[in-house]
């Protein structure tokens, strides 16, 4: 958590946002092959989505999903998002299919759960509200929720918003600005920017003042959304992933990645580390890094940084937590999970029902006792 005073802006899309069309997509796939599969399938996915057209390329091991049930899955997916315009409608999709086997050399370090790529993964939390996550995303995310809500006759399923918020002694404050742009029916404009405000004025509530500034649809008419007005790619929504800027990233995006790859599996374990730090009242905020390399087990390193006692933290972690890919997955029973793509909306942390959102960790541990005093004597 910064200190001081300043604004700091987050934004999010929604599900029907391309770029998280495609990660819906991929992330549909990964849930399909686990389902289907076992702890020996591995799926590496990417959809990149434009004009009705919907292109996989990707790895994939022991993925016994047929190129009938890829192609169907694809067309239920963008019907569920809601999809039925002209430029982009769940039943005229032309699917392009290139998925292909794993190559042989990454299976050499990973069929025995070494880490399925070198890289590093950061997990954040603090306790700006009940998700425990940064104020600006934590907004970001539930105007969209609420749009989402109340698309009906008048509003498309491709929206953004962002949210400024002014913070004081780094806590925060009031809203700065708020940009939401969502798409809309022909005509239906001045609609679409009423529901707009009414839901950012329902979230924000007693954080906006008369000095607020709402900025919605600011380039007026958006009836052509969606990949039909801008072409989507997995992975490029990595930071409204997370959280928002406010905290770092390492770079790897969790869509279309079965959980043997770090990028997606470790980066939930960073998430539970931090979130439980700050949940048991360790701290305020506070920032792990694990980082891997591939086909090695165990993390390369361990890194905690928050304004409570890091070295006894940091110890606790060490010495109770699996780190390993496969304790990860084993703890969080992510190969049985398959809701990957129920979840890669509106951030992968926050107010969900996953099991790297669950709190209470030092209780399955440590002595209340021991751990009190450690971290009261700053050990």
């Amino acid at each position: 958590m910064k200190q001081g005073n300043y604004v700091f802006t987050s934004e999010s899309v929604s599900d029907g946002h391309p770029d998280k069309v495609a990660d819906q997509i991929s992330d549909a796939l990964v849930d399909a092959g686990l389902k289907k599969g076992d702890d020996t399938t591995r799926v590496a996915v990417e959809t990149l989505v434009t004009t009705n057209l919907v292109t996989l390329a990707g790895e994939v091991k022991n993925f016994n999903v047929s190129k009938e049930e890829v192609e169907q899955i694809v067309r239920d997916k963008v019907k569920e998002i809601g999809y039925e315009q002209d430029g982009f409608h769940w039943d005229k999709l032309k699917i392009y299919n290139e998925l292909h086997s794993q190559s042989a050399d990454i299976g050499l370090g990973t069929d025995d759960f070494g880490a399925g790529d070198q890289g590093i993964m950061f997990g954040y939390a603090c306790n700006d509200n009940d998700a425990y996550l940064p104020a600006p995303i934590y907004y970001a995310h539930e105007i969209l929720k609420t749009l989402k809500e109340q698309r009906q006759h008048v509003l498309g399923p491709d929206s953004k918003s962002q949210v400024s918020i002014q913070y004081e002694g780094g806590r925060p404050l009031r809203v700065d600005q708020v940009v939401v742009s969502s798409q809309h029916g022909e005509g239906q404009i001045e609609q679409a920017r009423n529901i707009c405000k009414l839901a950012s004025m329902t979230v924000l509530g007693d954080l906006i003042d008369e000095n607020t500034t709402f900025h919605l649809n600011p380039t007026g008419n958006f009836v052509i959304g969606g990949p039909d007005g801008d072409s989507g790619v997995t992975g490029r929504k990595i930071i409204v992933d997370t959280y928002g800027g406010y905290a770092p990233h390492g770079g790897g995006a969790f869509s279309g990645k079965d959980p043997t790859k770090v990028d997606r599996s470790a980066a939930y374990m960073a998430r539970w580390l931090a979130k439980n730090v700050v949940a048991d009242d360790m701290a305020d905020w506070c920032n792990v890094q694990l980082s891997y390399a591939i086909g090695v087990k165990e993390p390369t390193s361990i890194y905690v940084d928050s304004n409570g006692h890091n070295r006894s933290i940091y110890r606790f972690i060490r010495d109770n937590i699996d780190l390993t890919p496969k304790g990860i997955i084993d703890r969080f029973d992510l190969f049985n999970f398959h809701k990957y793509s129920e979840n890669c909306t509106f951030g992968h942390f926050g107010d969900k029902l996953v099991p790297w959102e669950a709190i209470g960790w030092t209780k399955q541990f440590a002595d209340a006792d021991d751990w009190e005093k450690e971290i009261n004597e700053g050990c």
